[in-house]
């Protein structure tokens, strides 16, 4: 009976909401597409928690190049080398979409996590997935072409391979980004995408990108 009392009673537990309510250290931030969330080398005292929108992680090289991370949506944290005793940020992070963001000091996080064995889950959980996603990137990038990547990326921000029902319309997200995204320049990324429209793989409507599960086929092809 108290296994089971237990086991509803984590059922029940909401780690949005519970973040969300765990006293000081915590704000609730809003950061417009394009905007810089941090940059590299600022201050690495907080994490984040993305309950809307969409962000990009980047890493510049002294040469000053820029390489995509990653590309994380609602549910996913960042920040976390604070937790890790990073003084400085080792990336960059930039708002792709309009973004809502609960920001926690390391602190406050410390707390959480000591408090809720299921924060300390999911936060592991979300790291370990953006750790393959990176993984997949990184081989993109060194082996991959162009296109390919491109597909990947627009499955990424389609929520495809993620449990549960993936969100099939990306808010409107321009060309030249998508090109920062993946190494690349606007004009190869106009081509594919409308090579991806002619094929059926993407449809353009006015609530942002469509994207189909046969853009799938694109990435899994030889």
């Amino acid at each position: 009976m108290a296994s089971s009392a237990a086991a509803r009673k984590k059922s029940d537990f909401d780690p949005p909401k519970f973040l969300a309510t765990i006293g000081e250290g915590r704000t609730v931030v809003t950061f417009a597409g394009k905007q810089s969330i941090f940059n590299q080398a600022d201050p690495a005292d907080s994490v984040f928690y993305i309950q809307d929108g969409k962000v990009r992680l980047t890493a510049a090289s002294r040469a000053a190049r820029e390489e995509t991370l990653g590309v994380l949506g609602k549910g996913d944290f960042f920040g976390e080398g604070a937790l890790a005793g990073r003084v400085f940020r080792m990336g960059s992070a930039t708002a792709i979409t309009d973004c809502k963001l609960l920001q926690i000091e390391k602190r406050a996080m410390m707390t959480a996590l000591h408090r809720e064995q299921t924060v300390t889950d999911l936060l592991v959980a979300c790291l370990l997935a953006r750790n393959a996603r990176c993984e997949e990137g990184l081989v993109d990038l060194l082996f991959e072409p162009s296109e390919k990547r491109l597909a990947r990326i627009l499955l990424w921000l389609a929520h495809f391979g993620k449990e549960g029902v993936p969100k099939i319309v990306i808010p409107k997200i321009s060309q030249e980004t998508l090109a920062e995204m993946i190494g690349t320049n606007r004009s190869r990324v106009s081509v594919f995408m409308n090579k991806f429209k002619k094929l059926g793989l993407v449809d353009y409507g006015e609530n942002g990108l469509q994207v189909h599960s046969s853009l799938l086929n694109v990435v899994l092809h030889d």
